[in-house]
């Protein structure tokens, strides 16, 4: 046994059968792949090699890197928990009896700003979705206090509301919004995040609502309407990457 306490398997052994029950906790492995009517063999080579078509035809398998593998894992997470997640609010909608332009009932989920001492692509994603929310809100109330002042004759002056457009903008608008040229770098052959980073700082230099803090290297800050947010960009690309293979496809 090992210092955890764990057994280890004697040499030749079948890892599968071995790993099927670790302390009395089934593997998670044998979970998933149970859950998605795969076998754990089927679903281990599916995350942890590739194949790739080779002149003439023919296909080679390959092993995929320890990141490669992570990255496969974490973009079918990501997939599964997108399709779960739609067909409860469909299956909620169709048993309220939803039909086209009548009731209906929606998930919002409201994640809250965030602002930590380390920021990455999660909190930014975060932010993101407020700003939009924000956004809809001050269109929403602030457009028809203006109609009710237009309609009642009270006088008011229109930069008394708040309008964060400029901001959703920044982070949305192709081709140069963060989002968009983070997608574009994931395509671009070595592509990094420290090269994305220093395309950000090019195209929006002198941006009102964007920034960067000289001291601190591989950095930018955004202005959000509710306060600047600094954000590390390592990370950003592996994460932003949820494309799944071929192989968990098929």
């Amino acid at each position: 046994k090992n210092s955890e306490g764990s057994e280890i398997a004697p040499d030749g052994a079948d890892v599968a059968a071995h790993t099927a029950i670790v302390g009395g906790i089934p593997n998670p492995a044998e979970i998933v792949a149970e859950l998605l009517g795969w076998s754990q063999e089927e679903l281990q080579t599916a995350l942890c090699t590739r194949t790739m078509k080779a002149p003439g035809d023919h296909i080679i398998r390959m092993t995929n890197t320890l990141a490669q593998a992570v990255d496969s894992r974490d973009a079918l997470a990501r997939h599964l928990y997108h399709g779960i997640f739609r067909r409860v609010v469909e299956r909620t909608n169709r048993s309220i009896g939803f039909r086209e332009g009548t009731l209906f009932c929606g998930v919002l989920d409201i994640f809250g700003f965030e602002f930590f001492e380390k920021n990455t692509f999660e909190q930014l994603c975060i932010n993101f979705t407020n700003e939009l929310l924000q956004q809809y809100f001050n269109s929403f109330i602030f457009e028809n206090e203006t109609k009710l002042y237009r309609d009642e004759g009270i006088s008011w002056d229109e930069t008394d509301f708040p309008n964060n457009g400029a901001i959703v903008d920044l982070l949305q608008q192709p081709p140069t919004g963060i989002f968009p040229m983070l997608d574009e770098e994931c395509f671009v052959v070595g592509g990094s995040s420290s090269s994305w980073h220093s395309k950000l700082l090019k195209a929006h230099d002198g941006h009102t609502n964007f920034g960067f803090l000289k001291h601190v290297q591989n950095t930018f800050v955004v202005k959000h309407f509710a306060g600047p947010v600094t954000y590390t960009v390592g990370g950003f690309l592996e994460k932003n990457r949820d494309r799944l293979s071929p192989d968990i496809v098929e």
